[in-house]
């Protein structure tokens, strides 16, 4: 749940954003959602993750460089 503040916060980025009011339900609902998309997306790596990501993003780097004339 998001508090009144973080609330009056929301509406004053999304009519800097948008250029129109919405109310606090509106506010309330649109941020809550924000926060679940965060939380869904958002998800720290383990130190495992990181090292496979940089090996392939190592191994495409060296595929291209290899492939290039």
């Amino acid at each position: 749940m998001l508090s009144e503040e973080q609330v009056t916060n929301f509406q004053a980025i999304y009519r800097n954003k948008f250029g129109r009011e919405i109310s606090r339900e509106d506010a309330l609902e649109k941020g809550a959602r924000l926060v679940r998309l965060l939380q869904i997306v958002y998800q720290p790596i383990t130190e495992q993750e990181l090292l496979e990501f940089q090996k392939r993003r190592e191994a495409r780097t060296l595929t291209k460089l290899n492939s290039q004339p």
